[in-house]
């Protein structure tokens, strides 16, 4: 199955390079006037990537690919490049989380409380995600221990239950919370899957929507697999979202699949978490999934009716800030509540991530830091799930290695999870990889804490992840020859893939 629908989207965008070529070797006996059109067009967009960047590492290859094929460079960039003023969808996606933004707003007390704290006041005002205050928050460090929380707390579901993830696979974890949406739908509660077509592409049919409507259950594929659809195909939904009456939001690593809990993993142990928030900072969650939703069925005109008011709870654990990545919008948010917590760190910064493809600022950070005397550690899977990417991850150990940064590979299995934690008092749990993909193309979500009481959970799970890992030696640090080549290679192309 997954492989047919790949085959039939590779089709589609191999037919638009050959159309295009066919209509330049149609027009060859006017070769300098084309190769003088594309090398034109080719260096226009060339000025506009260098005078839009805002991160080069990101940029340079295709920076690089127009300046020396002017032809296919442009050719390629038109078809893959960035199309989000040309699609319906992402216009859609960019006017309903326009729309939605109108629901985040600051509680005022807290606003004069954060007015001199930097990393609160950038993802109130900037990033546009209220701080909250009245919260408890639950860390739980492995798959299966999250799935338990699920289900309990979603058999208690009396109103809505929103449902929003990257994978979802058939089989025991997946099967257990149908059954459940199943019968909530029939008891008249508004239950509402979105699912990320091309995660889902080698687990669901195309058909599986209309499986969940029979059931009584609401269902968005996001950004359906398109053969025409361009470089559109690369933004895809890559969040983890749940929330349940507006009083409980879920989110973290975990997708649904049984390899999530430890269920037949062919990595060896799946390492991931999740968590789960009772309290104010549920709404942002709400809102970033309606902001989506309502981009594909635009049935909700008031968001309001889906808050919870917890009016009767007097809880100030620390501030709590659920927020949102996306490809459409000018903030790089994901990647700023990492470097900010990064550049501010005195004490210790520990990471959890399955991917280490980093740009050069984020290089530069850890390498700083690392300098200055913070103790920086980062765990990386001991076994990969993909060889390609993962040698592509170890290209960046040497740099970081060399400045002091001490990296790891968990011994029993995979690294899933994606964490930051400093100094006993600030953390981030979420969605977002240290890779592109995450950081510049997909649509993801972050939990960012201070001074909650649930940080020493996380650090507690970060140093006996560390124990059970192995820090990597200097053999794998430097790589022989052909090695060094290769990976130069997958760097230089990172950012396209």
């Amino acid at each position: 199955m997954a492989i047919k629908r790949g085959l039939i989207v590779l089709i589609g965008l191999g037919l638009q390079i050959i159309l295009s070529l066919f209509v330049y070797l149609f027009l060859i006996e006017h070769i300098a006037i084309i190769s003088s059109f594309y090398g034109i067009i080719g260096f226009i967009l060339v000025l506009a990537l260098i005078k839009n960047s805002k991160n080069y590492s990101y940029t340079l290859p295709w920076i690089i690919i127009l300046i020396m094929f002017p032809l296919i460079g442009t050719l390629l960039y038109i078809i893959l490049g960035k199309s989000k003023n040309k699609s319906k969808i992402l216009k859609n996606i960019t006017q309903s989380e326009k729309e939605s933004k109108k629901y985040l707003i600051q509680n005022k007390d807290i606003k004069k409380e954060i007015k001199n704290n930097g990393k609160l006041n950038y993802l109130s005002e900037y990033a546009g995600y209220p701080v909250t205050t009245n919260n408890e928050v639950t860390y739980y460090p492995l798959g299966e221990k999250a799935f338990v929380a699920i289900l309990e707390e979603l058999k208690k579901a009396e109103k809505f239950i929103f449902f929003e993830y990257f994978i979802v696979a058939k089989g025991k974890m997946w099967d257990s919370i149908l059954e459940i949406l199943e019968e909530k739908a029939k008891k008249g509660v508004d239950v509402r899957v979105m699912y990320d077509d091309f995660g889902c592409v080698a687990t669901l049919k195309n058909s599986y929507p209309k499986e969940l409507q029979k059931k009584g259950i609401k269902c968005v594929v996001f950004n359906a697999l398109n053969p025409i659809a361009g470089m559109i195909m690369n933004n895809r939904d890559h969040r983890k979202i749940m929330v349940i009456d507006g009083k409980v939001a879920f989110s973290g690593g975990i997708n649904i699949a049984d390899e999530y809990i430890n269920i037949n993993s062919k990595y060896g142990h799946w390492k991931d978490n999740g968590i789960k928030i009772v309290g104010d900072a549920v709404w942002n969650y709400t809102v970033m999934f309606l902001g989506l939703w309502n981009a594909f069925k635009k049935e909700d005109k008031d968001f309001t009716k889906f808050k919870y008011d917890f009016k009767n709870r007097n809880i100030n654990n620390g501030y709590v800030v659920p927020y949102g990545e996306t490809p459409l919008d000018e903030e790089i948010t994901g990647e700023d509540v990492y470097l900010n917590i990064i550049n501010q760190a005195n004490d210790y910064v520990y990471i959890f991530t399955p991917y280490l493809i980093i740009d050069t600022d984020m290089i530069n950070s850890l390498n700083l830091a690392a300098k200055r005397g913070v103790d920086v550690r980062i765990v990386i899977p001991g076994i990969p799930d993909k060889k390609i990417v993962y040698t592509l991850s170890e290209s960046h150990i040497e740099p970081l290695a060399k400045a002091g940064v001490k990296v790891y590979k968990y011994t029993p299995g995979f690294v899933h999870a994606k964490v930051f934690v400093s100094d006993d008092k600030i953390a981030t749990v979420g969605t977002i990889n240290l890779d592109y993909r995450s950081l510049y193309l997909h649509f993801e979500c972050g939990c960012y804490m201070e001074n909650v009481d649930v940080i020493k959970d996380i650090k507690k799970d970060m140093i006996e992840t560390i124990e059970k890992s192995r820090e990597v030696d200097k053999k794998e640090i430097s790589p022989n020859f052909f090695k060094w080549i290769w990976q130069a290679l997958l760097r230089l192309v990172a950012p396209l893939m």
